[in-house]
């Protein structure tokens, strides 16, 4: 595994140790983190804050030629809200840690150009597994569903 998608397990293991839920991102940029996120919806009472949207906000702003030039490490396969910034800021890469707890719309992104990239570290896969089994209602909000 590559330091870059190490990096986003770490910042799901933080978003676990702070009470919320254990998915991490990090935006990459010429071979360098240049924003790094998880999921804060609990901890910040946010509608909003998945790790992809918290990583491209600690980014802070950045011009389309380097979104352009942008791999987004997340472990996490990103929901319709992640996609649809990816797709917003023209980000032409995903890696994604695991797609077997939850996918996202990959086909569309593929379908839109977006190069995926699906490891399905077991690490990753366990930490989701364990969190729905012990979380299921928190889980649920968190995809939108009942």
């Amino acid at each position: 595994m590559d330091e870059f998608m190490r990096a986003a397990i770490e910042e799901a293991r933080k978003g676990l140790e702070e009470g919320g839920i254990p998915i991490g991102a990090v935006l990459v940029i010429d071979g360098k983190i240049v924003g790094r996120g998880h999921n804060r919806r609990v901890q910040k009472g946010s509608a909003i804050l998945h790790a992809e949207m918290d990583a491209l906000e600690n980014a802070g702003r950045l011009s389309p030629a380097e979104y352009r030039r942008a791999t987004m490490y997340t472990t996490l396969s990103p929901c319709d809200m992640c996609s649809g910034a990816i797709l917003l800021y023209k980000i032409p890469r995903v890696v994604i840690g695991e797609n077997v707890t939850f996918k996202g719309p990959e086909e569309y992104l593929k379908s839109r150009g977006v190069t995926l990239e699906v490891l399905n570290d077991p690490e990753c896969i366990q930490m989701m597994k364990d969190f729905i089994a012990t979380h299921p209602e928190l889980w649920n909000e968190d995809i939108g569903e009942v």
